[in-house]
C-alpha cells in the first residue's frame, strides 16, 4: 500500500466512513503516515472541542434599515399617462388631417408624434423604462425650443401651432420626475442615529463579528485516481 493511499483510508476512518482498504499494515511499518495520522487525530479534536465564536443577533438592525413597504405614489404617472394619451392623440390627428409640409413630411412628424406619445405611456406603465427615454427626449426638446424659437422670430410659425409642443415639454418634465421617484424607491432607509432611541448603529451591522477565525475542518487528501 502507497502512503497516499494508506492517508485516504485513514481520512475516512476519522470521517466515520468506509475504509477503502485497511491502513493498519501499513501504518505500522511507516512513521510519516504514523504522525500523519497522530497529527489529523489532534486537529479533528481540536475541532471537536472548539466552542463556536458568539455571532451577535442582527435581526432587529437589519429590519431596521430595510425600507417598510409603501404605497406608490400615483399622481406622477397618472398625469404622465394623461400627457402621453393627448400625444397619441395629436398624433393621430395629423396621420387623418393634412400637412402643410407636405404628405410624406407630415407622415414623418406624425410618427414621431406617435412614438414619444407610446414612450411616454410606457414610462407610465413600467418605470423603470423612463431613464432610457430622457437622453433622446431632453436632445429633441432642446432643438425643438431652439429651432421654434427662430421659426416664431422670424414668422414661419404661429403661437397656436407652438403650442401643440408644449405637450412634449410638459412630458419630458414628468418623465423625469417618474424616473426620479422610481430611483429612490428602492434606495434603503439611513441608520438611526442614537438620538432617536436606536438600539444598534449601523457600525453594528456593517462590523465583522470578533474572535478568532474557525480553522477548516480536516480534509482528506485526493488519490490520484479521483482527480479530475
Amino acid at each position: 500500500m502507497r502512503c497516499e493511499d494508506c492517508r485516504e483510508a485513514l481520512s475516512a476512518r476519522l470521517d466515520g466512513e468506509a475504509e477503502p482498504a485497511s491502513p493498519d499494515a501499513h501504518l505500522t511499518s511507516c512513521a510519516e503516515c504514523r504522525e500523519w495520522f497522530a497529527g489529523a487525530e489532534r486537529l479533528r479534536r481540536t475541532m471537536l472541542l472548539r466552542p463556536a465564536p458568539p455571532v451577535p443577533d442582527l435581526t432587529a438592525a437589519i429590519l431596521e434599515r430595510t425600507p417598510a413597504p409603501s404605497g406608490e405614489r400615483w399622481g406622477r404617472r397618472l398625469a404622465l399617462a394623461v400627457v402621453a394619451i393627448a400625444q397619441l392623440g395629436l398624433a393621430f390627428a395629423e396621420l387623418l388631417g393634412t400637412s402643410h409640409g407636405g404628405v410624406h413630411l407630415g407622415h414623418e412628424s406624425s410618427a414621431w408624434n406617435l412614438a414619444v406619445g407610446i414612450g411616454l405611456l410606457t414610462a407610465a406603465l413600467l418605470p423603470r423604462t423612463a431613464a432610457g427615454q430622457l437622453p433622446l427626449l431632453t436632445g429633441f426638446v432642446g432643438v425643438l425650443l431652439v429651432l421654434s424659437a427662430g421659426d416664431l422670430a422670424a414668422g414661419r410659425v404661429t403661437l397656436s401651432r407652438l403650442s401643440t409642443h408644449l405637450l412634449v415639454v410638459l412630458g419630458l418634465a414628468l418623465l423625469y420626475a417618474v424616473q426620479r421617484a422610481h430611483r429612490d424607491h428602492g434606495t434603503p432607509l439611513p441608520a438611526a442615529t442614537a438620538g432617536e432611541g436606536a438600539t444598534t448603529s449601523a457600525s453594528t451591522v456593517d462590523a465583522p463579528a470578533t474572535g478568532r477565525a474557525r480553522p477548516r475542518l480536516f480534509r482528506r487528501q485526493a488519490h490520484g485516481r479521483h482527480a479530475a
